[in-house]
């Protein structure tokens, strides 16, 4: 089992900048392929960034270049840095556990953290 729990969603103008943390217990931490999705109201659940266990990432092509994901198996925690935020990023932003053995899956989620871009 293993609990995720975000944080740093926030009211921010066009332009600037915010960094999501998303805090994980319960598990071996290191173990687990990280993401981050995004969801807006009527809309699917949107695969935003990847970092797996060995530290490859992976983007949306909505945010290459302005998103960047990353990790601290010390602390447990992985990051979504995201600069240049456009009011299309307005969001629920998940934090995401997967991890594959054999036949099974776990996969795990947080509750969210709101993000608005607005003037």
């Amino acid at each position: 089992q293993v609990q995720l729990v975000e944080s740093g969603g926030d009211l921010v103008q066009p332009g600037g900048s915010l960094r999501l943390s998303c805090a994980a217990s319960g598990s071996i931490f290191s173990l687990y392929d990280m993401n981050w999705y995004r969801q807006t109201p009527g809309k699917e659940r949107e695969l935003v960034a990847s970092i797996s266990s060995s530290g490859s990432t992976n983007y949306a092509d909505s945010v290459k270049g302005r998103f960047t994901i990353s990790r601290d198996n010390a602390k447990t925690t992985v990051y979504l840095q995201m600069n240049s935020l456009k009011p299309e990023d307005t969001a629920v932003y998940y934090c995401n556990a997967l991890r594959r053995v054999r036949f099974t899956t776990y996969n795990y989620w947080g509750q969210g953290t709101q993000v608005t871009v607005s003037s």
